[in-house]
């Protein structure tokens, strides 16, 4: 089964529908978002309803929720005083910009997905969040410790767990070993769609495949490939320009931070 999953396109329509031309391509049985559709540029609404159009099984964001309860927090983690001013910039023109029936959209979205595979003799779970299991909003970065990883995934029963929120792709194979029986956990950050923090301006989505002989024994049987796209970047960054939004926020888009 080859599952197309992604994220953070953050109302950056032209990355968007060059990911969807991109996807159609690559013909997947199943396709997943993992939130944040809407804030930083000017198409919240577009990209919702395009989202909607597909009927593609969508949960909820951070900016999602905030933007989806008209509140005033996105539940972003600003690192300095100058980062809060232009977020608070990129809620307030959100929030004005965005229309009832989407915004009604934004706020019923689940907080996460669960799909439960019955394979050979195993049992497989694959678990859908934005930021974690835990908490909306959580950063789960490359260099988290592998005891933390490996703890949030064993609570939320997740064998193969997907999520976004950092903007910043990864993979990582994590090894248990109990009586004498050694199973596997991967966690994936699928990256993003429309606003990539990775010095990466190209869009990012993942195509999980698993088989008929996937199993939590066998590390190499779930495959993950991370795919990159080009889109018009310089579209996207004008639209900020050209809005109420801080110019920074064009830049970027241009390089990926």
């Amino acid at each position: 089964m080859k599952i197309a999953l992604f994220s953070d396109i953050h109302a950056n329509l032209p990355a968007l529908e060059a990911f969807f031309q991109d996807v159609d391509s690559r013909q997947p049985d199943a396709i997943y978002c993992l939130g944040d559709l809407v804030g930083y540029n000017i198409w919240p609404n577009e990209v919702a309803n395009a989202i909607r159009k597909r009927n593609i099984p969508t949960i909820a964001g951070n900016y999602d929720f905030g933007i989806g309860r008209m509140s005033k927090d996105c539940g972003c983690a600003y690192k300095t005083d100058h980062e809060k001013s232009n977020g608070n910039v990129s809620i307030s023109f959100t929030n004005e910009i965005m229309n009832d029936e989407e915004r009604q959209y934004l706020r019923t979205l689940p907080a996460h997905i669960k799909v439960e595979f019955q394979l050979n003799e195993d049992k497989l779970n694959l678990l859908l969040v934005h930021g974690s299991p835990r908490k909306i909003n959580e950063y789960l970065f490359e260099d988290r410790e592998e005891k933390s990883l490996l703890r949030i995934m064993r609570d939320a029963d997740a064998d193969v767990m997907c999520f976004g929120h950092t903007h910043k792709p990864y993979h990582r194979t994590l090894a248990e070993t109990s009586e004498d029986k050694t199973r596997y956990r991967h966690a994936i950050n699928i990256g993003s769609v429309g606003k990539p923090k990775d010095g990466d301006p190209r869009g990012c989505y993942v195509m999980l495949y698993i088989n008929d002989n996937s199993s939590i024994l066998y590390p190499e049987s779930i495959q993950v490939e991370f795919i990159r796209f080009e889109y018009d970047v310089e579209k996207a960054a004008k639209a900020v320009e050209d809005s109420p939004l801080p110019n920074e926020y064009a830049d970027n888009l241009r390089k990926a931070f």
